[in-house]
């Protein structure tokens, strides 16, 4: 029997972390129930959990540094949990790295859907039907001297070094990987990248198509690679090939 996925919750409000900690050991999950970031820290270097709940307004601590720290060193899922609703705070969470953005009040129906939802992204089942029906689904890619390798779940840059990646940036990737040269709508991309959780906030599909430019591109600022389309979405420009 597998172990069961392990889930730390961060957050200083004590009815918030009891709540959810109640809620998702209920559902199977083990959690872990932090209030600061130096904890989490601590968490993540001893028994990293597959993913991470975090709030921003943690007392004294910066939770978008917090967000920033956890991409560059560790591979997980990261949903922020936050009464931060300006969509300016979304957008910059967004674009840290986080795989999902809630804001309080929720409901906890919800966030376990977008929790499971970010699992299935970053821990993908061994017996997932689509990959033996879907056209131009191969194991790994190639596209100018760039590899994509699907089932180590990493792309390498033609010097060779790994570029870290994201679930979410991981999963768009493929799908234009899987889809070059064709003019992809938003729609069609949330809609490959996060299923029907996915919610009215078009802005996901910009800011992850922003991030992926930045680690892709010469410059972002004149994208050679992934192009944007007036109007129609985007395109993934290179020839793209199986890689041996």
């Amino acid at each position: 029997m597998s172990s069961p996925v392990h889930i730390a919750v961060v957050d200083d409000e004590p009815e918030i972390t009891q709540l959810l900690g109640n809620y998702l050991s209920g559902h199977g999950f083990r959690v872990s129930v932090l209030h600061s970031g130096v904890a989490l820290m601590a968490l993540m270097a001893l028994d990293a959990p597959q993913v991470v709940l975090l709030d921003l307004g943690l007392p004294g601590e910066d939770g978008l540094s917090i967000a920033r720290q956890l991409r560059e060193k560790w591979r997980c899922g990261l949903l922020i949990v936050t009464g931060r609703g300006d969509p300016v705070d979304k957008v910059v969470g967004l674009e840290l790295g986080a795989d999902d953005y809630v804001t309080k009040p929720f409901d906890l129906r919800e966030l376990l859907a977008r929790t499971k939802a970010v699992l299935r992204r970053i821990t993908p089942p061994d017996n997932e039907p689509t990959l033996q029906n879907t056209q131009q689904v191969h194991d790994a890619w190639r596209f100018l001297n760039w590899t994509f390798d699907q089932g180590a779940r990493r792309l390498l840059a033609p010097q060779g070094d790994e570029v870290p990646l994201t679930s979410g940036e991981f999963d768009l990737l493929a799908v234009f990987l899987q889809h070059p040269g064709r003019v992809l709508s938003r729609d069609f991309l949330l809609e490959h990248t996060r299923g029907r959780e996915a919610g009215p906030f078009d802005r996901t599909i910009d800011v992850q198509v922003g991030r992926l430019r930045k680690k892709l591109e010469e410059d972002s600022q004149d994208p050679k690679i992934i192009k944007s389309v007036r109007g129609a979405g985007y395109v993934f420009v290179p020839l793209v090939s199986a890689a041996s």
